[in-house]
């Protein structure tokens, strides 16, 4: 079935096959059957394809929705499905859509990376990504924040791959896209109602049942709607070393975003108890952006420690990218640093002998040698 599928797509897609098919292109644009984009290393190119028309390219959608047996028409005019290959694709269609049909793939790579990947990209330093690692390890609560195409979906399959290889993991995603290296990996994936309006199953539901199917950790791919307020509930009750990601820009905007996530469900939870579960909960927030040459990277690793007596959140930046400047090209230059921060629970560190000493926090200090422990 999957490849009558997969050359039926090639078929409707045959203007952006190519692109499909090239290892370097990372998200495919459609605007309409006569503007398509395609980025490549983090910038947007305008290419020379296009579709013959807007009957051709709203076919290739209702292709997509009807083998994904998801309604795409005038009352459901957005999907959100994926290609055989697990690339993700989200459709709009006219009248919503005013330029034409628009399409977006974001293309799915079957070259897991790594944290030693991310370090030799330059996303992150060697420090930082050991000390994610040691948060990962201690069961630290995690959200990795960042806008589109940041790289918050690589970046949350990169640091659950460090998660313990005992821990039963449950992965909860609206479409998969999390690739994980682990021994007892669970996947769930939300599905959209029928033609009545009935079957639905949201994040919510299945964050709800992962309660019930004795995980260790919980993973939720995108945390934005009401599950909120279940994942940090479960982060409080006992499944510590879980994670997730939102559209958040800083640490403080990460907590507040979550707290107004969590204000969606019909629960009256009184505003004070879900900023202290929230403070309670989240023991980390790492923040990810895509800078202005193209580069994605890690911005800040930041410990969440509560909230004051004002009910203001309280978070502290570990480690912090520097920028120093920018090439000739456009490039910029920059390192992550220790901020002289030494994080609350160091002692944990200490207890577990974990090689990484106080002076890793200290932004004077220069180590040049790797030191032994893998990433």
């Amino acid at each position: 079935m999957s490849r009558v599928f997969e050359a039926t797509i090639a078929n409707f897609l045959s203007p952006v096959k190519d692109y499909l098919a090239d290892q370097s292109v990372t998200d495919i644009l459609i605007n309409g059957p006569a503007t398509i984009f395609v980025e490549r290393k983090g910038k947007l190119i305008k290419t020379d394809s296009k579709f013959e028309d807007e009957g051709a390219l709203l076919a290739a959608a209702r292709n997509i929705a009807q083998f994904v047996g998801r309604p795409l028409d005038d009352e459901n005019p957005t999907l959100d499905a994926r290609l055989p290959d697990g690339s993700r694709v989200h459709v709009v269609i006219p009248p919503s859509a005013r330029m034409g049909t628009t399409i977006a793939i974001r293309k799915f790579f079957k070259v897991k990376l790594t944290l030693k990947d991310l370090i030799n990209f330059g996303a992150i330093s060697l420090d930082g990504a050991r000390f994610i690692d040691i948060c990962v390890f201690l069961a630290k609560n995690i959200i990795v924040s960042g806008g589109t195409g940041s790289g918050k979906t690589t970046l949350l399959s990169c640091v659950a791959s460090r998660i313990p290889k005992t821990s039963r993991i449950i992965v909860i995603e609206d479409a998969s896209e999390l690739q994980i290296h682990a021994n007892h990996v669970v996947y769930f994936e939300t599905k959209a109602a029928n033609d009545f309006g009935k079957g639905a199953v949201t994040i919510r539901d299945l964050v709800k049942s992962s309660l019930r199917l004795r995980p260790d950790r919980i993973i939720v791919g995108e945390v934005r709607g009401a599950e909120a307020l279940d994942l940090i509930s479960a982060m409080n009750t006992g499944h510590g070393g879980s994670m997730g990601t939102v559209h958040a820009n800083t640490p403080i905007e990460t907590m507040v975003r979550l707290e107004t996530l969590a204000m969606m469900t019909d629960t009256q939870v009184p505003v004070t108890a879900i900023r202290a579960q929230i403070g309670s909960a989240i023991n980390v927030v790492i923040c990810t952006a895509r800078l202005y040459d193209g580069s994605r990277k890690v911005m800040q690793i930041s410990e969440v420690l509560g909230v004051d007596d004002l009910g203001r959140y309280q978070t502290r930046d570990v480690y912090r990218f520097i920028q120093k400047g920018r090439t000739a090209d456009g490039t910029i230059i920059g390192e992550m640093l220790p901020t002289g921060y030494i994080p609350s629970f160091y002692e944990e560190i200490e207890r577990n002998n974990i090689p990484f000493p106080k002076s890793k926090f200290n932004p004077d200090v220069k180590t040049l040698e790797e030191e032994s422990g893998s990433i």
